[in-house]
């Protein structure tokens, strides 16, 4: 089955796109966008994928389904389109990374699209890579989380000194995957307004990343 992704994921995850249920995925999803309005746009559903490669990801944040609104989802997990209003649980990421890096002297740029993460080596993965306009979780359980769970584990066996970046419970129980013995594992409460007041304000999930990448010999990620 032809898949338009990034050629190093492609040839990571070529054994996937031949099985039986990324088949009847990928009839499931054309089908929905011939139904109605789904997110994102075709050519931005893997997009996570394309703007860090395989041999380039330096730090995983895992998501759960992209925006179900109008221009919202473009891809990368917990970002929306330029120009639109930051969703809360963005602003909460915003707040904590303002608080854990004290700004360094330098202007928080507050963009709703993460691709200057994306670019250094940040894979922003949702677990559901498509959704159904206005409706959350409506392509859950046929067959993106199995996908995205082979995309992990890949990452987790042949790649050493990764950081994972797990929020919420969803998220770790996605990481089962992960062998915490070669790579870094930072968990914490969900940044959404119902739980980051219960312990994802004041995690730092940023200085630890930091911390963790120039220990292993790695270039930190200009958060900021």
């Amino acid at each position: 089955m032809e898949v338009k992704i990034e050629p190093i994921w492609k040839a990571v995850l070529t054994d996937e796109f031949g099985k039986e249920y990324f088949a009847a995925l990928t009839s499931f999803v054309k089908d929905e966008y011939k139904k109605g309005a789904v997110y994102p746009a075709p050519k931005n559903i893997f997009r996570a994928f394309d703007l860090c490669p395989f041999d380039k990801v330096k730090v995983v944040i895992l998501g759960q389904d992209p925006y179900h609104g109008p221009g919202q989802a473009n891809g990368l997990c917990f970002a929306v389109g330029e120009g639109l209003a930051l969703p809360p649980s963005l602003q909460n990421i915003y707040k904590e990374l303002q608080s854990d890096l004290n700004n360094q002297g330098r202007s928080l740029i507050k963009t709703g699209d993460l691709e200057r993460w994306a670019k250094q080596g940040v894979l922003l993965l949702n677990a559901t890579l498509t959704v159904a306009a206005k409706t959350p979780g409506s392509h859950q359980n046929k067959g993106w989380e199995e996908f995205t769970d082979a995309a992990i584990k890949a990452l987790s066996d042949q790649r050493e000194h990764l950081v994972f970046i797990l929020w919420g419970n969803y998220a770790k129980q996605k990481g089962a995957h992960i062998d915490r013995s070669k790579h870094c594992v930072i968990e914490s409460p969900h940044p959404s307004p119902f739980s980051a007041h219960s312990g994802f304000f004041g995690s730092k999930p940023f200085s630890k990343t930091n911390a963790y990448l120039q220990k292993t010999g790695q270039t930190p990620i200009d958060w900021l």
